[in-house]
C-alpha cells in the first residue's frame, strides 16, 4: 500500500501546504483520492511529485468541511463517495464563520457520479468506507465547536474514513477524527471482523495533552499499532505527546509512505 500526501498543513521541500488534507491511496489495485483540501493545491503538488491524477477509481470525501472538500471543484466526472450529511450548512460557534462545502448537493450530483452511504460501503475486497461512526467512548466527541444554521450543535456525524485490510492487520485513514480515534478504530474492527490494528494515518483532531489525547495514546499502545501518523488537524501540544510516545515523523506535503 502506498499513500502520497498531496495536501496537508506542513509544507515539504518543494511542495507548499494549506490547512487541509488530501491523500492519494494506492492499494488492492485501486487508486483512491481521499479528500481534496480546500483549493487546487493537491493537483499542483501531484504534478511536482510526478503523480498522474488520471485513472482515479474513486474520490472519497471524509466529511463536509471546506478544508477537505472544496478542492473537488477542480475535478469533474468519476465516482464520489461520502456520507449524505456532508452537504449540510455548518459554522464555527465562536464567530459563525461558514466552514461547510461551498456547493450544494445537486451541484455535486451534476459533476460526479455521487454515491452516499450512512453505513459501511465496500470499495474493494480489502477496502471499506467506514460510514457513520458510533460515538461510544466516554472521552471522545463530547463537545463541539461547530453549529448548524439553526444554532444547534454540530458533532460532524458525517465524519468518516476508510479501512484497508493488510496482511499485518487493519490500516485506517480518518479525515479529521471528529468521531474520536478510538471510536473510529473500534468501528473498523467491528465492520471487518478483524481485531488486529496495524496503522492509522490522518487527522486526529486533538489539540491539547488532555484526557482524550492521553486515553487515545493508551489505546494505541495497548493495541500495538506499528504506524501512528497524526496529521492535519492535530495541534502541536498533542503532536508532541504522540511524538514522545511513538516517535513518528511529521507528515508533510510531498511525502510518500509505503506500508
Amino acid at each position: 500500500m502506498k499513500i502520497s500526501v498531496l495536501a496537508d498543513n506542513h509544507p515539504g521541500s518543494h511542495t507548499p501546504a494549506e490547512h487541509g488534507l488530501s491523500y492519494l491511496i494506492e492499494n488492492d489495485g485501486k487508486r483512491l483520492l481521499f479528500d481534496t483540501g480546500q483549493s487546487d493545491l493537491f493537483l499542483k503538488n501531484a504534478e511536482v511529485m510526478n503523480i498522474s491524477m488520471k485513472d482515479i477509481d474513486m474520490v472519497i470525501l471524509s466529511h463536509g468541511h471546506f478544508d477537505h472538500g472544496d478542492g473537488l471543484w477542480n475535478l469533474s466526472g468519476g465516482r464520489l463517495l461520502c456520507h449524505p450529511g456532508c452537504f449540510t450548512k455548518r459554522y464555527r460557534k465562536t464567530d459563525m464563520t461558514y466552514i461547510g462545502l461551498k456547493k450544494a448537493k445537486d451541484e455535486f450530483s451534476k459533476k460526479f457520479e455521487l454515491i452516499t452511504s450512512t453505513g459501511p460501503y465496500k470499495i474493494s475486497e480489502k477496502i471499506f468506507f467506514l460510514g457513520e461512526i458510533p460515538r461510544l467512548t466516554g472521552f471522545e466527541s463530547r463537545t463541539s465547536s461547530f453549529v448548524f444554521e439553526d444554532g444547534s450543535p454540530d458533532y460532524v456525524k458525517d465524519d468518516s474514513g476508510i479501512v484497508m485490510l493488510l496482511p499485518e492487520g487493519l490500516f485506517v485513514v480518518p479525515g479529521c477524527g471528529h468521531a474520536g480515534i478510538v471510536n473510529t478504530l473500534e468501528h473498523a474492527k467491528k465492520i471487518t471482523g478483524i481485531s488486529t490494528l496495524y496503522g492509522i494515518m490522518g487527522g486526529f483532531h486533538l489539540k491539547e495533552i488532555d484526557n482524550q489525547t492521553k486515553e487515545t495514546i493508551r489505546y494505541l499502545k495497548e493495541n500495538k499499532l506499528k504506524h501512528v501518523l497524526p496529521s492535519h488537524c492535530t495541534d502541536l501540544p498533542a503532536l508532541s505527546a504522540f511524538y514522545e510516545s511513538f516517535g513518528m515523523p511529521l507528515i508533510k506535503t510531498g511525502n510518500i509512505y509505503n506500508f
